[in-house]
């Protein structure tokens, strides 16, 4: 097993090195690892019918590592310019392109990441405002597309005159050091999954019946509309739970 780190920061040794160093010196001592950092390469778009040594030299890497790192600091509530040109000009590579315009999932498919940013914002603002959010997305984004799994999620906040991450974010690198050194099959979460979605449904159903309680006066002796008031309660409080779930749920702290 191969365990590839990919820094996109623009200090080779700053705070995010360091994050992904702990990650990485943690791993089981049976794991291979590599580092490359982003900023050594010169990553420029694939043309049509040309070759493009450096971007075969890392789909090489990636191709031949079971995991990967990205560690990248938040600027401007984003990634960094370097990871998102890496994205960008390694998009031939992460999707195929359908005829209509489609993308599906590339070669990567199946392989798994762990995401790790750091912001100067402290900790309560970011767990307030989410400062950190939209790194986590464009890397999910991109991710998902190439039908890579997500392992986790990595935040340190509060960087501003910082010269070394502390010891619970240290602690929390090992901890996600020992969970990626194990090769995971693609549906190692499934039963979790649906033990999840059960109790979700569960505990929206039971909210909803809660909410309707008030409405009884309009809705009771008529199946129809106790129905269709059930339904559109349900309906929102779902779209609600999903819309955290997919676009807020994200380590801040």
């Amino acid at each position: 097993m191969k365990i590839l780190g990919i820094s996109a920061s623009h200090q080779e040794h700053g705070l995010n090195a360091q994050m992904l160093d702990q990650v990485l010196e943690n791993v089981d001592s049976d794991v291979e690892t590599e580092t490359i950092y982003l900023e050594n390469y010169d990553i420029t778009p694939h043309k049509y019918h040309e070759k493009n040594p450096v971007l075969d030299d890392l789909t090489q890497k990636l191709s031949e590592s079971d995991v990967w790192v990205f560690a990248a600091p938040t600027y401007w509530r984003e990634l960094t310019g370097v990871l998102k040109n890496f994205f960008d000009c390694m998009r031939p590579k992460f999707v195929y392109f359908k005829e209509n315009g489609d993308t599906i999932p590339g070669q990567f498919k199946n392989k798994h990441y762990l995401s790790i940013t750091s912001c100067y914002v402290s900790p309560l603002e970011n767990f307030l405002t989410g400062v950190t959010d939209e790194s986590f997305k464009t890397i999910d984004r991109v991710m998902t597309a190439a039908g890579v799994i997500k392992v986790g999620e990595i935040v340190l906040p509060g960087t501003f005159g910082m010269k070394e991450i502390p010891y619970n974010k240290k602690k929390l690198c090992q901890k996600y050091a020992k969970k990626i050194s194990v090769k995971k099959r693609k549906d190692d979460s499934t039963v979790k999954r649906y033990i999840q979605l059960f109790f979700m449904i569960a505990v929206m159903a039971l909210i909803t019946m809660g909410i309707q309680i008030p409405l009884r006066p309009w809705v009771s002796g008529n199946f129809w509309l106790n129905y269709i008031s059930f339904t559109v309660i349900f309906f929102v409080l779902l779209a609600c739970i999903l819309h955290f779930v997919t676009f807020v749920k994200h380590r801040r702290r």
